[in-house]
């Protein structure tokens, strides 16, 4: 595979784990990054090695030694900036959600595939192991017919009024934020694993805190419980703290799933459980190398994950053995390797979350959004 070029639009949270993810590929060059101003990109390049740096990212976009770039920016950015990368001939690596509105999400889909470029959204959390082994699991029958889906994403980062993010304000983030942020991973991995698409959902979201306390500089994702702001400002809160979901998948299977980011002493609870006509299983990712499999008339199992005990095609996620473990940052390695794969070779089969994916998970949240208002039912 030929050495590749990348480079970052972002310097966040997320850029710190992209950055992380991509050295250990082994065959891409992390060449570049941009920030909102030439002084944070330059910080950020110092403190990962990166050789160049910017506040413009259109610079980075003319390089032509640039193969691809990562979309690290907040949700109101991803469209503008996907779709100039796509214009300069740059495959595209997006955070989710994919953008802001459904007809945006097309637009880029429309553009990558014209183009013929290699474009992904990052739904990383399909790649856990275990989380591939219940996939696997529902392919070859072994959970029989599903029937139902239960599950959350509960975290606590932002339970006081004093917590703050961009993702609070709807002018950054979108209309959605919990669903938008976290919702959007779970009904994608549940639809992943399943193979059985969302076909109903009636929503109802709760905004707890109807003010918070902006503190006047810039806060990093996650780091308000570890930092504390004397100069804040009261500002209206328009996105919700919480949501619950009621789901009709395909034809038969029903569920539900509830996302939150009060859930005190819940740091980064993604669970899953799914329930066939033969087994259970459940999964959590703050467990996330343990597989819960339910049986009626015999005991139940606790599989730790070891790829050499699990179906062939779930073991090619896992790359270090048995008792050695593989959490989040290695999902972000697993996705990123498929998608430079296709980067390298376009004619290398598409085994990672594309753009049609995220067109997908903005429609549902359309739908949740749409539902929440109406307080009804509404088909996707």
């Amino acid at each position: 595979m030929r050495r590749l070029k990348t480079a970052f639009i972002g310097t966040g949270f997320m850029g710190k784990v992209h950055a992380d993810a991509i050295r250990r590929l082994g065959n891409v060059e992390l060449a570049a990054v941009a920030s909102a101003t030439a002084a944070e990109a330059q910080a950020f390049a110092s403190s990962q090695g990166i050789p160049t740096a910017t506040g413009d990212y259109r610079q980075i976009l003319a390089d032509p030694s640039i193969d691809a770039v990562h979309i690290l920016t907040p949700n109101a950015l991803h469209f503008p900036m996907t779709m100039a990368a796509l214009e300069a001939g740059k495959s595209v690596l997006c955070e989710k959600p994919l953008c802001v509105t459904s007809a945006e999400a097309q637009k880029m889909l429309d553009a990558a595939e014209q183009r013929k470029l290699a474009h992904c959204v990052e739904h990383n959390l399909r790649y856990y192991p275990v989380v591939q082994q219940v996939r696997r699991m529902i392919e070859a029958g072994e959970l029989g017919e599903v029937l139902i889906v239960q599950g959350t994403y509960s975290q606590d980062w932002l339970l006081y009024d004093t917590d703050w993010n961009w993702r609070i304000e709807a002018g950054e983030n979108g209309p959605l934020r919990a669903m938008g942020d976290i919702g959007s991973h779970w009904m994608d991995l549940i639809q992943h694993v399943t193979g059985l698409k969302i076909s109903a959902l009636c929503a109802d979201l709760q905004t707890f805190h109807r003010t918070r306390k902006r503190p006047r500089g810039a806060v990093e994702t996650f780091t308000a419980k570890t930092k504390t702001h004397a100069d804040t400002v009261d500002v209206p809160v328009d996105t919700e703290d919480f949501g619950a979901v009621l789901l009709r998948l395909g034809g038969r299977a029903r569920g539900a799933f509830t996302v939150s980011q009060m859930s005190a002493g819940c740091k980064n609870k993604f669970a899953i459980e799914v329930y066939g006509t033969k087994c259970g299983a459940a999964w959590n990712q703050e467990r996330p190398d343990e597989l819960w499999i339910g049986h009626r008339n015999t005991p139940n199992q606790l599989i730790v994950k070891d790829p050499s005990l699990l179906l062939p095609a779930a073991a090619s996620y896992a790359d270090l053995p048995g008792g050695h473990g593989e959490g989040y940052d290695d999902t972000h390695k697993q996705n990123f390797r498929r998608f430079y794969a296709r980067v390298a070779d376009p004619s290398a089969p598409v085994e990672y979350p594309t753009f049609a994916d995220g067109l997908l998970g903005m429609h549902l949240l359309e739908k949740v959004h749409e539902s929440a208002q109406k307080q009804a039912w509404v088909t996707v």
